[in-house]
């Protein structure tokens, strides 16, 4: 239960649809409680009649009378019975709606949450198993919060009420009756620690399964290519037996609880028969308070034999809440510090800076330091792996240097606020990603206001990209609605949307990684003439292995193994020897071979 004491702030959040989901509890337990006293009632009024109209002149007269009786005690029960069902469908309308507005909650605080952890997070845990948190898990924990409470203050209510008139008709009879339950709670004792541990096993063979899953979908194309189906269909079988197996095992020790719990209700119900019986003959009870206790049992039957399910909630809640906390624990790495300033743009200055990525520990840059002059264009060039992605990445603060210091107009990029310095950069990542929108709003995505800008901007943008005339030619034009991760769109068509989203967020800082690898020359030639307009008057960062994309550049910083070996501008490089010379030669022959 510790674990679960993370949801008291949202009890207390919604303590007024607790408070009145209780008060309705009681009220509908006590009509309950009322109904058997009727039944009582009634057995006596019967056995009565009958008895006086066994030794009387007049029957009739008192059959008349009975009637009369039954009718009335019949409408009455009736009566109880409809408050009752009110008060439970109250009661209902107020606790389980109060773990639906918990399940709201606790899904966005984990949403937003997610959102500030550091790219890192997300490189250590797989999207399968952060899915499964915000899903599987919170679904488990709103069980407790509606059912499991509900049901709980409903066993204990009921209890409160039953037990101490059923002692005032008889203590004996009433012990005998209740004997079982220490037994019952025992056996809930042990076995309730075995389904904890059975479904926090559970839970992560969850997980596993989602993470497969998620991973074949995204995977499609590569799988198909390969034609792989068959291996992963028997992977996929090995996770789900896997998964099988421990729910299996959970669902056997659960199946335990039922049949016990009946057996020993069903053993209270033939002792109050049996002892009642004898106390009957023996003048200490009538008939009447027999068949209120059958019913008392009766109605004790499904809250006892609830306990067991109750229990199987509570641990599987406080299991799934133990793995939300974990999540929700975990700070994020890059965070504006506590007197952060606002952005001022200048001069971005790498200052002997060294990062060695904290999953991998490949380092991948080394006491490098140059200057991006504001309002130019400075270009990045390498082999694979020299590091140029990971200057992008630093200046986005996606990643905290190891070493060193980068300033922008002289100020550590760590002292401006982080989300002022992320708002006014461009960024085209080497890795494209869309969403399942329309292409408008793929476009529009990096805008903070997004109801203020106009279809025209969009348009502007989408021909800067130079992706405005394929965009025209699907069906429903830039509202068209892309698949999962832009799968409507080709490889270069997805480069340019991305393109044009970077452009149309106006930032005075442009980045653009390596956003033109799938087009052809042509195409290339016609978007870097466009962006060249774009970025006059603002900072702009253009990383490729193709020298075709960086050759009209301000500045060219060359990369070799994370450090800075080549800078100068196009002219200068190609008439000195070294890589850049070496790069250009080679990209000029595929050219000419083409």
């Amino acid at each position: 239960m510790k674990s679960l004491g993370y949801l008291n702030k949202y009890l207390l959040k919604y303590k007024w649809l607790l408070f009145w989901g209780v008060v309705f509890i009681i009220i509908a337990n006590v009509f309950a409680a009322i109904m058997p006293k009727v039944v009582d009632d009634a057995v006596d009024l019967v056995r009565n009649k009958l008895i006086s109209a066994k030794d009387s002149d007049n029957p009739s007269e008192i059959f008349d009378s009975l009637w009369k009786d039954a009718l009335w005690l019949g409408g009455l029960y009736i009566l109880y019975s409809l408050l009752k069902g009110l008060f439970t469908f109250l009661k209902r309308q107020t606790v389980i709606i109060m773990s639906r507005h918990i399940e709201y909650d606790l899904k966005n605080e984990i949403y937003d949450h997610y959102q500030r952890l550091s790219l890192s997070f997300y490189k250590r845990n797989k999207t399968g198993d952060i899915m499964n948190r915000i899903s599987e898990d919170v679904s488990k924990v709103r069980m407790y919060l509606g059912p499991g409470i509900m049901y709980t203050i409903d066993l204990v209510v009921l209890f409160l009420i039953i037990v101490p008139y059923m002692l005032m008709k008889n203590v004996e009879l009433t012990i005998y009756v209740l004997s079982p339950l220490p037994i019952l709670t025992l056996i809930i004792y042990y076995v309730s620690n075995q389904i904890n541990k059975k479904s926090e096993h559970v839970q992560r063979k969850q997980s596993a399964l989602s993470t497969f899953v998620q991973e074949a979908f995204s995977g499609i194309r590569v799988i198909k290519a390969y034609n792989r189906e068959k291996y992963r269909i028997d992977s996929f079988d090995e996770e789900a037996i896997d998964y099988k197996s421990a729910s299996v095992s959970l669902a056997k020790t659960n199946s335990f609880f039922m049949p016990v719990i009946m057996i020993l209700i069903g053993l209270s119900t033939i002792l109050t028969i049996y002892i009642g019986g004898l106390k009957v003959i023996a003048g200490e009870l009538d008939y009447g308070d027999i068949a209120q206790f059958v019913i008392y049992i009766n109605m004790l039957t499904w809250p006892f034999a609830s306990v067991g399910w109750i229990t199987s909630i509570i641990q599987r809640a406080a299991a799934s809440q133990e793995r939300i906390n974990e999540f929700l624990k975990q700070q994020p790495e890059i965070v504006s510090t506590k007197n952060a300033n606002p952005f001022t743009n200048g001069n971005i200055v790498f200052d002997n800076v060294s990062f060695v990525y904290p999953d991998s520990g490949i380092r991948a840059l080394k006491n490098v330091s140059f200057t991006i002059e504001k309002n130019k264009v400075t270009a990045f060039t390498g082999k694979i792996g020299s590091g140029k992605s990971t200057v992008a990445n630093l200046i986005g603060r996606l990643y905290d240097t190891t070493e060193g210091a980068i300033n922008i107009n002289e100020q550590n990029i760590k002292q401006t606020h982080l989300t002022d310095l992320r708002n006014h950069i461009g960024y085209v990542p080497q890795e494209v990603f869309l969403f399942s929108d329309t292409i408008e709003n793929n476009i529009a995505f990096g805008l903070t206001d997004e109801k203020n800008i106009s279809q025209e901007d969009i348009i502007k943008a989408a021909q800067i990209a130079d992706v405005h005339n394929n965009i025209i030619q699907f069906k429903d034009g830039y509202k068209t609605i892309l698949g999962e991760r832009g799968i409507t769109l080709s490889g270069g068509q997805k480069q340019r949307v991305s393109i044009a989203r970077a452009v149309l967020r106006k930032a005075p800082i442009l980045i653009f990684d390596d956003c033109l690898s799938a087009v052809d020359t042509e195409t290339e030639e016609k978007i870097m003439r466009n962006l060249n307009e774009v970025m006059k008057e603002r900072t702009s960062v253009i990383i490729s292995h193709r020298i075709s994309s960086i050759m009209d550049a301000d500045k060219i910083i060359v990369l070799d193994e994370g450090r800075i070996i080549q800078e100068g501008t196009h002219q200068e490089l190609i008439n000195q020897d070294g890589l850049y010379k070496e790069l250009y030669e080679k990209q000029l022959l595929e050219e000419k071979l083409v």
